[in-house]
């Protein structure tokens, strides 16, 4: 039997042997693709080829691309666990022709690969093509159903033909396109799962388990436009997809691909940690949530791996709701703690090997699902609470459905993803007001929205009918001259007119030299000379290709049209330090702590830098010593710092890194630290995408300090660390502080240390002695209230302890009290002592006899008064102050009689 790994190591050995290159899986989150959130498919990467944008490394290729399908059309994820087949991640294995070979090719070695190769059977075998459509203008692909018993031995009568739905591919709402044709496998009539529903009928695409999708070839020769048209391709391509999992399934001869060794070793350590048996069975409590668990945390690890990392918004949320209903259907196993994050090694060892990339990052993966996991126990539990009583309001209504402001809480309060909410209430035979939480949702959404701070200005005016800044000066100057051509006010976009004074605005200009905020780098402030005037920038920022200058004027007239001078502050050489010690400080992080160190964010600023990086846990002294040694040692080699512009592919085999999330165009500017010469980037010790501004030598950065390390998220840290000036003014402050230090201790500056020690070990001594001193106090009262309790009256069962002791720590009497209660089954105490001008009364029942009526609180709020004082507290133990100690006998004998009475 073929282990998942030579299947897929045959399938790429196949199509290599007919001249197919090798291609190594894209992240499973898309870089540059904004128009999705995960690889939903093998011909993710290859899209920009499909659509002319870019020539081909290879004329044929060959992978097996990671997967996830969990939102929008390609949406697995409420299936997953119900059925054998369905998974929200997955491997699809698949061949690629750039304008090369099309459906003859496609359709002859899918063929030859599946029955000669793999020795399926041909009888068990289907094909399918697209019957046409005529809202598209698509004919039938009469080409592929003649190819089909041209190219193989299927028989002509299992070629079938259906619609859009089963057999045209698309990505997404735009993109390539095409018809695609599906083989399918028929497995049995014994694997039907829906023998039991009226009318139904085992045929492909029925909807059962009988007849499987294995392959699907797809012929790229269209792409949908944004209005939803569809134009041909200037050349055809072939886009191929067989998911590892079902093929294996057919391989191993198992009846479910839970059974197959891609998730078996799963279930195998679910089972360990539970004690129960997975039995594979469906429509089974134990073994639904066996399979979830076992499909999601594959997704989790690679997606986390690959980038995503649990959020309330886009990518982030959709992995949030994944672990989230993973942790939930542990808790049908009885699994209430962290478990997902031990079963990480357990997935590495299975497929580190064919993705190199998880092993690298496993720690850092492990440490975000744990937190994460741990995060949502703690709301789970009531947020299980919350759900049960509204299922029972649910229950109890016409409608059998639960409320959308229940579902909504659940979900802003308990963090409970609607989905959650709906599987928890269809267990139930309940529904869930969608509309409603919908209607709630989008008026969270407007509330944020409201609240968000923004400039103002630049809400005002669409991005269309701004001009575009030429603003490639930044790199160059500081000052340039140049003309306004508008200004953005509260009546919106000017293009005309006068500047208005008292209020900010945002100029516009032709051409600037100041950086508008971007990449985690602060916008430049300054000012903008003209004529008899100053205009003083306080923010720059960019509104598509427009640079906003956010300031306004301090004297003079300034219209649309006149030349003005626009110059930057001179902090933006505080800037440039930091900002390039940043690029330092990501180096150097990776020389102490690894490779697998990656930027999460930064800010640049004119006072501080701050860099976010991924991390599992606290740096250890050691580390940051090491890291800021590095940094200081490239900063005094004064090495230098070369920007260059370059097509991204070349950067990108060049090494250069680039930060996640961030756009980048075709040409991108590379920074590099250690050459001077663009033309040998590869001799730089550091190479990064980015767009700031930096100094044009190390040696400018003066100096470098790491102030602080500390946690952002779950597997997340952030350094900050200061620079030149500041740095100066630091070390001045921290001068200072060292010779105050000296005169106050009257020791040397290098004696300071070992004086400090002495006096903390002499606090330290000094607090045990007085501990020692209050527990021989402690004694004392002991001693009291025992005399007290030897000579108290007794009524009935109950020993009545009233008496005054001498001064004491409140902690000590309430101790000697504890004593009392354990020691008699039933008392009744009231101690009193005072100094000076302050008296303290302190009472205390047993439980048997606050249910007779006396009460702690009550005899307290009775006595207090005498004293001139008040208070209160529990039925079992209540305190309260005086100012009068003169009446503390009176107060205590009027106590003894209160209890008296309650008791007779």
């Amino acid at each position: 039997m073929l282990t998942s790994q030579e299947i897929r190591g045959g399938f790429i050995d196949f199509f290599k042997s007919l001249d197919h290159k090798f291609i190594p899986s894209s992240p499973i989150v898309p870089i540059g693709d904004e128009t999705l959130l995960f690889a939903n498919a093998g011909m993710n990467q290859y899209k920009d080829i499909f659509l002319g944008l870019r020539a081909p490394d290879a004329k044929r290729a060959a992978n097996s691309q990671k997967c996830l399908r969990v939102s929008g059309k390609h949406n697995d994820l409420e299936e997953v666990g119900k059925d054998t087949y369905h998974h929200t991640f997955f491997e699809m294995l698949g061949n690629w022709s750039f304008n090369d070979y099309f459906k003859a090719e496609a359709i002859e070695w899918a063929w030859k690969l599946l029955t000669e190769v793999w020795k399926i059977d041909p009888n068990q075998l289907w094909a399918t093509v697209f019957v046409g459509d005529r809202e598209d203008n698509i004919p039938r692909d009469s080409e592929a159903e003649k190819l089909w018993t041209k190219v193989t031995s299927i028989r002509p009568e299992r070629v079938l033909a259906f619609g859009k739905k089963d057999n045209f591919w698309e990505m997404g709402a735009t993109g390539p396109c095409g018809p695609c044709s599906e083989i399918h496998i028929d497995l049995g009539s014994e694997r039907c799962d829906k023998q039991d529903v009226p009318g139904h009928k085992c045929e492909v695409n029925a909807g059962c388990a009988r007849f499987i999708e294995l392959w699907n070839l797809v012929f790229i020769q269209y792409n949908r436009g944004e209005d939803g048209k569809l134009t041909p391709l200037n050349a055809h391509y072939i886009d191929t997809g067989a998911g590892l999992e079902r093929v294996t399934a057919v391989l191993q001869n198992k009846k479910s691909n839970y059974d197959t060794d891609l998730f078996m070793p799963i279930i195998g350590a679910v089972e360990q940690m539970t004690g129960r048996k997975y039995t594979s069975k469906l429509h089974n409590h134990d073994d639904n949530a066996f399979r979830v668990i076992a499909d999601h945390i594959r997704t989790l690890i690679f997606a986390i791996t690959d980038g995503a990392t649990p959020s309330n918004d886009g990518r982030g949320y959709v992995i949030r709701r994944i672990l989230r209903r993973a942790s939930r259907f542990g808790r049908e196993l009885d699994m209430h703690k962290p478990f997902l994050c031990d079963l990480v090694p357990v997935v590495v060892d299975m497929m580190g090997d064919a993705f190199a990339e998880i092993k690298v990052r496993s720690d850092y993966v492990s440490t975000v699902i744990e937190a994460e996991e741990k995060s949502f126990n703690r709301t789970l539990d009531r947020g299980i609470e919350i759900f049960n009583s509204a299922a029972q309001q649910a229950a109890k209504s016409e409608q059998k459905t639960v409320s959308g402001d229940d579902a909504f809480s659940l979900y802003d309060t308990y963090g409970f993803p609607l989905d959650l909410t709906q599987l928890m209430a269809q267990e139930r035979g309940l529904a869930v007001d969608t509309p409603k939480f919908d209607e709630l949702m989008q008026q969270q959404r407007n509330r944020a929205r409201a609240a968000q701070k923004t400039s103002g200005i630049s809400t005002l005016v669409s991005q269309t009918q701004l001009p575009v800044t030429e603003d490639v000066h930044k790199y160059e100057t500081e000052r340039c001259e140049t003309k306004v051509v508008g200004f953005i006010s509260d009546k919106g976009f000017s293009a005309a007119g006068t500047v208005p004074v008292d209020i900010e605005v945002g100029l516009v200009l032709g051409r600037t030299c100041f950086y508008a905020e971007s990449g985690g780098q602060v916008g430049d402030c300054g000012k903008i000379e003209f004529d008899g005037g100053t205009f003083v920038v306080e923010n720059t920022t960019k509104l598509a290709d427009c640079v906003l200058h956010h300031g306004q004027i301090a004297e003079g007239t300034l219209s649309v049209g006149e030349t003005v001078t626009a110059v930057v502050s001179k902090d933006r050489q505080s800037v440039k330090r930091n900002h390039t010690a940043t690029h330092l400080l990501q180096w150097a992080l990776q020389q102490t702590l690894g490779s697998d160190v990656r930027q999460q964010g930064s800010l640049v600023g004119t006072e501080y830098l701050r860099f976010d990086f991924t991390w599992p846990k606290a740096m250890e002294e050691n580390q940051i010593a090491e890291t800021e040694r590095l940094v200081q040692e490239k900063i005094t080699e004064d090495l230098p710092v070369t920007c260059s512009v370059l097509p991204r592919q070349e950067a990108e085999k060049l090494g250069a890194m680039a930060l996640f999330g961030e756009k980048y165009g075709e040409q991108v500017r590379v920074v590099a630290l250690g050459t001077p010469d663009e033309k040998q980037l590869t001799e730089a010790f550091s190479r990064e995408f980015c767009g700031g501004t930096h100094v044009g030598n190390l040696g400018q950065i003066g100096d470098f300090k790491i102030t602080k390390e500390e946690s952002v998220s779950a597997g997340v840290r952030r350094i900050t660390a200061i620079t030149g000036r500041t740095l100066a003014d630091y070390l001045h402050k921290r001068s200072d502080i060292v010779d105050s230090l000296v005169k106050n201790l009257k020791v040397p500056a290098e004696g300071i240390i070992e004086r400090i020690e002495q006096l903390l070990a002499e606090n330290k001594k000094l607090a045990k002695d007085l501990k020692t001193a209050a527990q021989k106090g402690g004694s004392d009262t002991l001693g009291q209230v025992r005399e007290l309790l030897g000579s108290c009256e007794r009524i009935g069962d109950t020993a009545v302890v009233v008496g005054k002791i001498s001064s004491a720590d409140i902690e000590q009497v309430r101790g000697a009290i504890d004593m009392l209660r354990k020691k008699e089954k039933s008392v009744a105490v009231v101690l009193g002592f005072g100094e000076e001008d302050k008296v303290t009364l302190i009472a205390a029942v047993t439980d048997d006899l606050i249910k007779k009526g006396l009460k702690a609180g009550d005899i307290v709020k009775e006595i207090a008064p005498i004293v001139d004082g008040g208070g209160g507290g529990r039925p079992q133990m209540a305190q309260a102050g005086g100012k009068n100690p003169a009446k503390l006998d009176e107060a205590l004998q009027k106590a003894k009689e209160l209890m008296k009475l309650k008791l007779a």
